[in-house]
């Protein structure tokens, strides 16, 4: 009588932990962690896809992208709704300055010409707050984050730098340095879209 008992209670501890080590499954990229899942102001968010930056034959950084259903296009990524979020770690230590005006340059390679006017004004507040950050070291970690109702978030080292930015289009500016037509890296697109 109690063997049957003692089982099905093993049975259930056995299915709570299975459970709980998929709800905290992670991908590695280059030897930094991704959750694969995670909880961002009330929405579920799910890894899409992550991968490295690479500048000639130097690991730059890891990029993941967060959404809260799968795409796998640049438009199915800017399309859909609810938060987002491109988490960051650095490889190496960079000029943060330096990596400012890199994004600035990615945004103008990869904006319609007609936008960039309304993109200055956050193009220059991002500048700043990377210039204000002087360097990042390799294990740094930066987020660029689309919160609904509330626009753009960048933090760096989990602080959020400024006020937000609250046209979406400026979020959707940001995506395409990654995933746009002239991307800063072409494996790196793919990976994040779920093709790497």
């Amino acid at each position: 009588m109690i063997q049957p008992v003692l089982r099905r209670a093993l049975a259930l501890t056995t299915l709570a932990l299975a459970s709980l080590a998929a709800s905290a499954a992670s991908v590695e990229v280059a030897g930094i962690k991704l959750e694969d899942a995670l909880d961002f102001k009330g929405s579920k968010l799910q890894l899409n896809g992550a991968g490295v930056r690479y500048k000639a034959v130097f690991k730059v950084y890891t990029a993941g992208l967060y959404l809260g259903k799968k795409a796998s296009t640049t438009e199915e990524v800017l399309a859909v709704p609810g938060a987002k979020r491109m988490a960051i770690t650095m490889l190496r230590d960079i000029d943060a300055n330096e990596l400012g005006k890199l994004f600035t340059r990615g945004v103008e390679d990869n904006s319609p010409k007609s936008e960039m006017l309304q993109l200055i004004p956050g193009l220059v507040r991002m500048g700043q707050m990377f210039a204000d950050q002087k360097q990042l070291k390799a294990g740094d970690v930066f987020t660029v984050d689309w919160v609904p109702g509330t626009g753009t978030v960048i933090s760096v080292k989990g602080v959020p730098q400024g006020d937000p930015i609250k046209e979406q289009a400026f979020f959707n500016a940001l995506m395409r340095i990654w995933l746009g037509p002239n991307p800063a890296d072409w494996k790196l697109k793919d990976a994040l879209l779920g093709k790497g």
